[in-house]
């Protein structure tokens, strides 16, 4: 069993009432401390890190409003980073909580808040939602946390990262995200073939004669492949000029032979009959008679 397996099952056992419920954290020391972000509701202050289990020493805790997460290389990811890389973090846990009042909090009441405060809408960024992290639903927005510091090139992949809510009334804390299942499922796992390292030589036998796909690689020789290639490209360039080629007009039916004849030979007439003919003749206008100008002698 696994530090938050274990943290998980004394937990419920003590909500339920077992008095012997509780949790060792010396026989998890490889797994200890943990990198905490959660809110920070002050009803957080009595819960964490006592409904762990886990001593304060081992519990590097970080807060901001409504354990928000938007960026996965913003501020809150770089910490959650550096408190592994610096402070020697095993293992990276979300904790949210119910009745968080960042759940409740619309755009519009948002606006009124800050306005109370003095900041104008215009001081603010467009989309209130997507810039504070407004969120609906506890457990997704813890997921969706996870998730994204999951993605984050900053957190190394041996690090697990969980994701939980606590009940701010009772302390049951549920366990939303698993990291060992992200970590198994990512972790590269030894082929059978090559478990026992005693006959690593016998287990590459059957690759020897491997069939990709079922096909087998031809035997021809690649001079050999090109010239069949080759008489296969000219074959297929004849047809289709074969294909391209219009194919000749058939002859006409030997009955239409002087219909035909007859025609173009009344047509030949007619046309050497029009070119002897002479064109007609134009008449010209009569001249035009030019105007007499007068000039009055000078007495």
């Amino acid at each position: 069993m696994r530090l938050f397996e274990a943290m998980i099952d004394a937990n419920h056992r003590a909500v339920a009432g077992d008095p012997s419920a509780g949790l060792r954290p010396a026989d998890f020391a490889s797994e200890l401390p943990i990198v905490a972000l959660t809110c920070l509701d002050v009803r957080l202050n009595p819960l964490l890190p006592e409904v762990l289990g886990v001593p304060e020493d081992q519990f590097i805790w970080l807060r901001n409003a409504g354990n928000i997460i938007t960026d996965p290389l913003g501020s809150t990811v770089r910490s959650l980073a550096l408190a592994c890389a610096v402070e020697g973090g095993q293992g990276i846990a979300i904790i949210g909580h119910t009745d968080c009042p960042m759940g409740q909090t619309t755009a519009l009441a948002l606006l009124d808040q800050f306005r109370s405060l003095g900041v104008e809408r215009h001081q603010l960024p467009p989309n209130l939602n997507e810039f504070f992290g407004l969120f609906g639903s506890e457990r997704a927005n813890v997921i969706k946390a996870a998730d994204i510091v999951r993605q984050s090139p900053l957190i190394g992949p041996k690090i697990p990262v969980h994701g939980l809510l606590v009940d701010i009334e009772t302390g049951q804390v549920d366990w939303l995200v698993n990291g060992y299942q992200t970590l198994d499922s990512a972790a590269p796992r030894p082929s059978p073939a090559l478990a026992d390292p005693g006959q690593p030589l016998d287990a590459l036998k059957p690759l020897a004669n491997l069939e990709i796909g079922g096909l087998k690689f031809p035997e021809e020789k690649i001079g050999e492949t090109l010239v069949q290639a080759g008489d296969w490209l000219a074959a297929k360039v004849q047809e289709w000029e074969a294909k391209l080629t219009p194919p000749e007009a058939p002859a006409p039916p030997a009955a239409a032979a002087p219909v035909v004849s007859a025609t173009y030979e009344a047509w030949r007439r007619e046309k050497e009959r029009l070119q002897r003919a002479a064109p007609p003749k134009i008449p010209t206008p009569p001249p035009i008679p030019p105007k007499l100008r007068f000039h009055k002698k000078a007495r």
